[in-house]
């Protein structure tokens, strides 16, 4: 197999006053991959079926992979819609970074409320735990019972003995580690994905907060892969189809309300590889396993991984203002790798993007931009990139004249937006 080219071009794109946030841009084109990739669709358009692309009913539907973050398929990846019980992710992510952080313990007990039991359990007529009134459960069991009965009774007590009362556990627990987490465009009003018009998700959010869920909770995730939980007497299977259907599924949730639609969010590992598959909107839950096997299928079947770029070499430049150097090289301390398909030709365009000139000192190991990639119009994946040297303060001169050029540079821009 001929070997991976790769062609370095510099470009310099201004935005704001003094702020220049592309500075570095190389094109990757892949030799004797043979085929095209066709992945990353922004909406129904893309590849036919005939021609290798993905044929999916799902109005809203995504397709990456975990480690890289590679995007294979997307479709309507960021409208907004009722992520029904898919939301519970964000609920049990919030548990389990408490737990991390030493906040709670899975020993601690939060009492089933009338609230709870009447709103999310028997009486209710939904997923339940079917947790007693009155009676008091382990953070442990109550994760059970949320994540793999889908218990709403579970979510609204772990949200009531969290914050004390559910809207605020939305506002000010879910909400803010959402936007930690960058999931920008995410809103939560309750903690289980009961209809409510202030419950709203993408499936790109969805599918960055599973990969999150995974690489971060190792321990906590096995979770999801269990097929049955037992509460009260009552054993309930696990609603996730996947796991009895297909090889290495191990994950993670269904949702369905009459607002959403019927949706998944699915992982599987095969051959050392994760895919996670998110689809929202369908009409049918049949339709919805189906349609969430067959994309993971899809992928496995057509793509692999590839390294961009080997951990710990050069990625580019970025301008240092008032540095000893001009420059400050980047590198990351893990490989670029994206997904490309196993008998294709692709070309990708990759550039690193960051805020700067980036001021003087800098420490080695700072982060300082990401890089991105794109298919097209559409990004692939992005990755942080660091400093991979120090780079101390410059002379008074240097300082001068790196300041009269930022100013002739800001005057330039200036006359250009006028234009």
């Amino acid at each position: 197999m001929a070997s991976d080219i790769l062609r370095f071009r510099r470009s310099m794109v201004a935005t704001g006053r003094i702020s220049r946030i592309l500075v570095a841009a190389f094109v990757m084109v892949a030799v004797g991959w043979g085929g095209v990739l066709y992945a990353a669709n922004q909406s129904v358009q893309g590849a036919k079926k005939e021609e290798g692309g993905f044929d999916g009913d799902a109005p809203t539907a995504i397709l990456i992979e975990a480690a890289s973050g590679s995007v294979l398929f997307e479709k309507n990846a960021d409208e907004l819609r009722a992520p029904s019980s898919m939301m519970k992710l964000m609920t049990v992510e919030v548990v389990f970074h408490a737990l991390k952080e030493g906040t709670v313990k899975l020993s601690d007990e939060y009492r089933i409320s009338e609230n709870a039991w009447r709103r999310g359990g028997a009486p209710a007529g939904g997923s339940t735990m079917f947790a007693v009134l009155n009676s008091k459960i382990s953070i442990d069991d109550l994760l059970h019972g949320a994540i793999i009965q889908s218990g709403n009774d579970a979510c609204i007590a772990l949200a009531e003995g969290m914050a004390g009362n559910e809207r605020i556990f939305a506002a000010d627990f879910m909400t803010k580690r959402a936007r930690e987490l960058g999931l920008t465009k995410s809103t939560f009003a309750n903690s289980n994905g009961l209809p409510d018009p202030g419950n709203k998700m993408t499936v790109r959010e969805l599918a960055k907060l599973a990969r999150y869920l995974i690489q971060t909770y190792p321990e906590f995730y096995k979770l999801f892969g269990e097929k049955e939980f037992t509460w009260n007497k009552i054993r309930q299977q696990n609603r996730n189809p996947l796991l009895t259907t297909l090889e290495g599924a191990d994950g993670l949730k269904t949702g369905y309300t009459k607002e959403g639609g019927y949706g998944m969010v699915g992982s599987a590992v095969q051959n050392g590889i994760r895919l996670i598959v998110v689809v929202n909107g369908l009409e049918d839950p049949d339709d919805r396993a189906s349609e969430a096997k067959k994309m993971l299928e899809w992928g496995f079947r057509n793509f692999e991984v590839r390294t961009l770029i080997a951990a710990d070499q050069t990625v580019g430049y970025a301008k240092v203002f008032g540095g000893e150097s001009r420059s400050v090289k980047l590198t990351s301390p893990e490989p670029i790798k994206v997904m490309v398909p196993k008998n294709g030709n692709e070309k990708l365009i990759a550039r690193i993007i960051y805020s700067g000139p980036v001021r003087a000192p800098i420490q080695s190991g700072q982060p300082v931009g990401i890089v991105r990639v794109w298919r097209g119009a559409n990004i692939a994946m992005e990755q942080t990139v660091y400093a991979a040297e120090s780079i101390g303060t410059g002379s008074t001169i240097r300082r001068a004249m790196d300041g009269a050029s930022e100013l002739v540079i800001g005057m330039f821009r200036a006359g250009a937006e006028k234009l």
